[in-house]
């Protein structure tokens, strides 16, 4: 049994979080969720079940939980330096074009992009992108993938590669860093074209794959 925390972002594709936490915990996994307040809007926390083994219940954290009303105290908890001890894999699915941008430029004002930036990337990374096709096809999208790459990789990805590339060029350059690419579809604003977030069959393999090479 690994622990995974489950990154879900507000993209439509959030409408999934339940099916691929369900996977997760199908596989054997004790499965926590970092909801951002966008997300919200497309999938309900309180249809998940908790953990009972847990002791922090939950099983879905949003961004109230990092920053409760209570004043913080020395020695409470620092809830993204927590869960990073805790997790072997962050799994983040969808990830939005928002999101990916804040990776890229190391933000770190919720939760979520405050436990990536504070994580351990010793430790592997599952990252399925979810956005508009003209969203994933701009030059943005490729620029902070690049970013990424060159922080986290081994510094050979070089600058010649497209976003059909990309996948590939992660498992060779940067192997903790997997990239789950979207796939083409009647997308939910009604535009056709790449950009739909991964099955979730297809994200659940590379979390068992990568889980089995580490293992």
């Amino acid at each position: 049994m690994s622990q995974i925390v489950l990154g879900v972002t507000g993209s439509v594709a959030a409408l999934r979080a339940p099916a691929l936490f369900d996977a997760l915990r199908g596989a054997g996994h004790r499965v926590r969720v970092v909801a951002t307040g966008p997300s919200l809007h497309f999938f309900d926390p309180s249809a998940l079940p908790r953990d009972p083994f847990d002791p922090l219940g939950g099983p879905v954290f949003l961004d109230e939980d990092e920053w409760p009303e209570a004043r913080w105290l020395r020695d409470d908890p620092v809830l993204h330096i927590e869960f990073r001890r805790w997790a072997d894999v962050l799994v983040v699915a969808p990830l939005d074009a928002n999101t990916l941008a804040r990776f890229a430029l190391g933000l770190s004002d919720n939760f979520l992009t405050c436990l990536f930036r504070a994580w351990d990337f010793a430790r592997p990374v599952v990252l399925a992108p979810a956005m508009n096709t003209l969203m994933w096809d701009s030059p943005v999208t490729r620029r902070h993938l690049r970013q990424l790459l060159e922080d986290r990789g081994d510094g050979e990805a070089g600058d010649g590669w497209t976003l059909d590339e990309a996948a590939g060029v992660f498992a060779r350059h940067a192997p903790n860093l997997i990239l789950v690419p979207p796939q083409a579809k009647r997308l939910a604003c009604g535009d056709v074209g790449q950009g739909a977030m991964a099955e979730v069959v297809a994200i659940a393999e590379a979390v068992r794959e990568v889980l089995g090479r580490s293992s």
